[in-house]
């Protein structure tokens, strides 16, 4: 019998458990997947030396004991479908919501299976034992989600090919810094966004269109741990959160990614409609809990209650209806369309990032543990 991807010890066992599934005509799913936009899910790479040279000794007590967690394998066996899969209508869902909801699959699929790349590279190239097993234990995580989505998918007919993904995707370089600031952040605000989801679709189960939001709370713990990971990793050079050039950084990267998921969010609004959640409510809960478990290491968060912050993010949103408009108009007025749109998109980011930051102590020790 093949070994499922849920029960893999290592990423590459996951990936070959896909793999060996019955293929499935999955060009279109693909297609979608392999588009490298300011929106899309994007495939990184680093500088891998610098990465392995990390001593984790200032943090050494904490480090043992998150990966000792990681290694114990929580959840493992857990993402795949059981009895409580429930039976999924896909010719009988709405139109527009098949639609939506198909593409949040795939870029689901595309951003787990990002991380699970560049982490396994990172155990692939490395000889530093505490970062390789690190970045193993969360490349396993990372290609179990994946899997899972894409099993999803498959009941719709279609599949993502992480194969041909990892061989063919245009890959983003990234110093380490900026793929500290930038994967803490993703995964913090995965944690944000799938918990703040369990937690609306447990209280109106009427919502839940879908069995895999069901899945949602163990898989944003993975989440957590692996953004706790990153804060132990910035932890190990107090110059990643406190020279003035590292802090201006970290307020971009926390306005782009705020800034990205609201314009994201704002393209599904019948997902939305279907989960019975307001993309603005929602975006600003996301935010309130990532900012809360930011502190553990960041010295500031954005002022999202600034007078200024949803206004200069609906503009942003505007700005990016008029960009897909121009780019499907085409021809010379499109073109302009689009390049006016990209510029009150770029004015409005640098808008935000006149916002006044929120100041705040960073603790001795980053650990938190999920509790939202």
């Amino acid at each position: 019998m093949n070994m499922h991807s849920s029960d893999a010890a290592t990423a590459e066992e996951a990936i070959a458990a896909q793999e060996a599934l019955p293929p499935l005509t999955n060009e279109d799913a693909t297609r979608v997947a392999m588009q490298n936009t300011l929106l899309t899910p994007r495939f990184y790479t680093t500088d891998f030396a610098e990465m392995d040279a990390i001593d984790v000794t200032p943090v050494r007590a904490d480090w043992d004991r998150l990966i000792a967690q990681m290694k114990s394998d929580p959840n493992k066996g857990h993402f795949k479908k059981t009895a409580d899969w429930d039976h999924v209508d896909w010719d009988g869902m709405e139109p527009k919501l098949k639609a939506e909801f198909i593409d949040f699959l795939i870029s689901s699929c595309t951003a787990e299976f990002s991380g699970c790349v560049l982490y396994k590279e990172m155990k692939r190239r490395g000889s530093n034992e505490d970062i390789t097993t690190l970045f193993q234990l969360m490349a396993r995580d990372e290609a179990r989600h994946a899997g899972f989505i894409n099993d999803a998918l498959r009941e719709a007919g279609i599949a993502v090919n992480l194969g041909f993904l990892t061989q063919s995707k245009k890959y983003t370089y990234f110093r380490p810094k900026f793929i500290y600031y930038a994967t803490y952040l993703s995964e913090k605000i995965g944690y944000a966004r799938y918990i703040t989801i369990y937690r609306h679709l447990e209280a109106h189960p009427e919502y839940r269109f879908h069995p895999i939001f069901k899945w949602f709370r163990e898989w944003c713990n993975d989440e957590f741990s692996h953004g706790e990971a990153f804060a132990l990793l910035m932890k190990t050079d107090p110059k990643l959160t406190e020279s003035l050039q590292n802090r201006l950084w970290i307020k971009f990267f926390l306005t782009a990614v705020f800034a990205t998921m609201w314009v994201r969010d704002h393209q599904r609004p019948a997902f939305h409609a279907a989960l019975g959640v307001d993309p603005a409510w929602y975006g600003q809960e996301v935010y309130r809990v990532t900012s809360e478990i930011s502190r553990q290491v960041f010295p500031m968060t954005l002022d999202i209650d600034h007078p200024r912050w949803q206004p200069t993010l609906n503009r942003i949103q505007a700005a990016n209806v008029q960009i897909v408009a121009g780019e499907r108009q085409g021809g010379v007025a499109g073109k302009l369309k689009a390049l006016g749109g990209r510029i009150k998109a770029g004015a409005n980011f640098v808008a935000l990032l006149t916002i006044p930051v929120q100041r705040n102590a960073v603790p001795d020790s980053p650990r938190l543990e999920p509790a939202y």
